[in-house]
């Protein structure tokens, strides 16, 4: 028996760890665009609804608010709701991604490109 042989063997499981790596993560990054989030400002009168991937998809705006000498309370409101869901998406994004390291046998935290 050849000892070179085993090394091949390690070789060929790695490539298909890689393939399965690679695939796994074609889907999550389709699934990051079809999960949402919403984030919330003023107790719940400005929703802003992001995808997993950080795009505004749409804001709900409680009427109440509408008023002219609040227009710059309004416009934080709007942004500090968006920022919200733009960071739960984040946070959603790299718990799906510990999921799919984790699963690989890789650290949780570890930090790949995408």
């Amino acid at each position: 028996m050849l000892k070179g042989l085993g090394g091949l063997g390690d070789m060929a499981k790695m490539m298909k760890a890689a393939q399965e790596m690679q695939t796994k993560m074609t889907q999550l990054q389709e699934d990051m665009h079809s999960q949402m989030v919403t984030g919330e400002s003023g107790a719940g009168l400005v929703k802003a609804v992001c995808s997993c991937k950080g795009e505004l998809k749409s804001l709900d705006i409680d009427p109440s608010i509408f008023n002219s000498d609040d227009k710059e309370v309004v416009e934080d409101l709007i942004l500090a709701a968006i920022k919200d869901a733009q960071q739960k998406a984040s946070d959603k994004a790299q718990e799906e991604m510990g999921k799919l390291t984790e699963g690989m046998g890789l650290p949780k935290d570890m930090k790949l490109p995408f």
